[in-house]
């Protein structure tokens, strides 16, 4: 079995002795560090090469952490990017502030090492999920876009570009959807989905999460093809869910990884798997790919 790469972590503070003791400390958990001494030169680091997380000092002059984080969130489009913030105050203002301008967490210097690493060990696995996620949208062909509170795009995969400009909309970063589309994302979290239609199209937009730092993923459908799931779910006559899960053991993925992408228990993944075998009359995962590919291709 290959190890996985250490982590790297981009330590930002103008505190020299701080950044020695945590380079220090962080080699001696495993993973790799490069330091930088003010907001600018992070930039620069972060510009010719992303770190997995970073550890950034909220008071430092000239760039504080705060407008360094702003950048990486807005400008540079690191969305998935975990920020901790480090900073000598606990104020109650300082933690709105990380958290408005895109921070993950924060802790409070004098730093506890056994605090911070066991912060960035979850922190580190929940970027991990995020980028294994989205790989796994844009390699099966989901048209998913990903939105902040105020209706801008974030990100949006391949496929839901393509359809955006189809439909005469912008998908590059920062693009705002159509008031009309804003108007129901601000609705109650189970809003029914909502077609919007323009040039002869329709396209279905449903609301896949809401999450508590204000970003919502949406997903697109075309309502001429239909999506995978449903042309799937008529075919073998199972559900939509059962479905998700066939189309996603389809393109290859474990059930560890479906369980991931789903925000499922691996016991779940396994349930439905049994169900799908028993309805179509298999034995195993083989079996269910061709009958799958073979429903899709007609």
């Amino acid at each position: 079995m290959i190890a996985a790469a250490a982590p790297n972590v981009l330590i930002v503070d103008d505190q020299r002795d701080t950044l020695d003791m945590l380079t220090d400390a962080l080699g001696a958990e495993g993973m790799s560090t490069t330091p930088a001494a003010d907001g600018r030169a992070a930039l620069s680091i972060i510009s010719q090469h992303q770190p997995d997380i970073v550890l950034l000092d909220a008071m430092m002059p000239d760039m504080d952490g705060f407008e360094v984080c702003q950048v990486l969130k807005t400008e540079m489009g690191l969305s998935d990017l975990p920020v901790m913030f480090m900073t000598g105050r606990n104020d109650s203002e300082h933690v709105v502030r990380a958290l408005a301008c895109g921070g993950v967490d924060f802790i409070a210097k004098p730093i506890v090492l056994s605090e911070l690493f066991a912060r960035m060990r979850v922190h580190l696995t929940n970027a991990r999920k995020t980028r294994s996620a989205r790989e796994a949208l844009d390699s099966i062909g989901r048209r998913i876009v990903a939105v902040n509170a105020a209706g801008n795009v974030l990100w949006a995969t391949p496929q839901a570009q393509d359809l955006l400009v189809r439909i005469g909309l912008r998908a590059e970063e920062g693009s705002a959807l159509p008031w009309e589309v804003k108007v129901w994302l601000g609705g109650a979290q189970d809003s029914p989905p909502y077609i919007y239609k323009r040039f002869e199209r329709e396209v279905e937009l449903r609301t896949m999460e809401r999450r508590a730092d204000g970003v919502t993923l949406i997903r697109l459908i075309d309502r001429e093809a239909g999506t995978q799931e449903e042309r799937l779910a008529q075919a073998f006559n199972i559900s939509l869910r059962e479905a998700e899960v066939l189309l996603w053991l389809t393109h290859g993925k474990s059930n560890k990884e479906i369980a991931e992408i789903l925000q499922l228990s691996p016991r779940t993944v396994n349930k439905h798997l049994e169900q799908i075998f028993e309805k179509l009359g298999i034995e195993n995962r083989t079996a269910a790919a061709t009958m799958s590919v073979r429903a899709l291709w007609e």
